[in-house]
């Protein structure tokens, strides 16, 4: 089954595409603001499952959710495309990049997002917290969940207001088909992908916001160039969207696309 997803039409269609993936409670919306930076390329934002217009679709794990994106791929015919994902999509997209057949992937762009955990109580620690949360998101009031998501300390620079502006953006979602997505693809489930990044072929590129301590941290664990947002924390890309686009445009034309 393929995913649901929305295209932009490029400038110049011979250009490789841009294959957005968004996180953990968004959608293909998360790149609306963006992707008009981006109108040289052609361009599809997909809705992981469990989110937007994939809240329908569930899958078991990472392998499935990679089968379905190159089922959707294949749908629109990319054959030549780089991957750019924030936090879970983000994880997808590495994940997607580490496999032997991905052989259109021209390269790979990272926000925010973890490559793996290395140690089995590390694991043990996330299964658990991860099932809380899910158990929560099936049990309880979705806004009231979101509210205690949204203070967690990845999310510590944000204000009040961008706090609550998210909790009603994201009060919009599926609880239970979160809860599902949120189950099966727990970074306790996903494989430590350090030594597989560290060998791609293709071009493999970390951005982060200044602001987001946690996952400064992970970037330097990754054998690849880091670029920094100034003055954002995890959700770099929609807190500054233009510093954003500009980082990734730079990051393009030093590859000549």
């Amino acid at each position: 089954m393929t995913l649901h997803a929305v295209t932009c039409s490029a400038d110049n269609p011979n250009k490789p595409w841009i294959v957005w993936l968004h996180g953990f409670l968004g959608s293909h919306q998360e790149w609306l603001e963006i992707s008009p930076h981006f109108c040289g390329w052609p361009q599809l934002l997909v809705d992981l499952p469990g989110h937007g217009g994939s809240a329908g679709i569930t899958a078991k794990d990472f392998a499935d959710v990679d089968n379905r994106l190159r089922a959707t791929l294949n749908s629109y015919n990319i054959l030549n495309y780089w991957l750019v994902g924030y936090s879970l999509g983000g994880r997808v997209a590495m994940y997607h990049a580490c496999q032997s057949e991905s052989h259109g992937l021209r390269g790979l762009v990272v926000e925010g997002s973890h490559p793996g955990l290395q140690s089995e109580n590390e694991r043990e620690a996330r299964a658990l917290g991860d099932a809380r949360w899910a158990s929560r998101l099936r049990d309880e009031d979705l806004p009231a969940v979101l509210n205690d998501w949204y203070w967690q300390p990845v999310f510590r620079s944000l204000n009040a207001q961008q706090r609550q502006d998210l909790v009603a953006l994201r009060s919009q979602n599926d609880s239970r088909s979160l809860a599902q997505m949120l189950e099966a693809t727990s970074l306790a489930r996903q494989p430590d992908l350090r030594e597989p990044l560290s060998q791609l072929a293709a071009p493999f590129h970390y951005l982060c916001g200044e602001r987001d301590e946690k996952f400064r941290a992970v970037s330097k664990e990754l054998a690849c160039p880091v670029t920094l947002i100034p003055g954002v924390g995890h959700n770099a890309h929609r807190d500054a969207p233009s510093a954003f686009s500009s980082a990734l445009l730079t990051l393009f034309r030093h590859y000549d696309l």
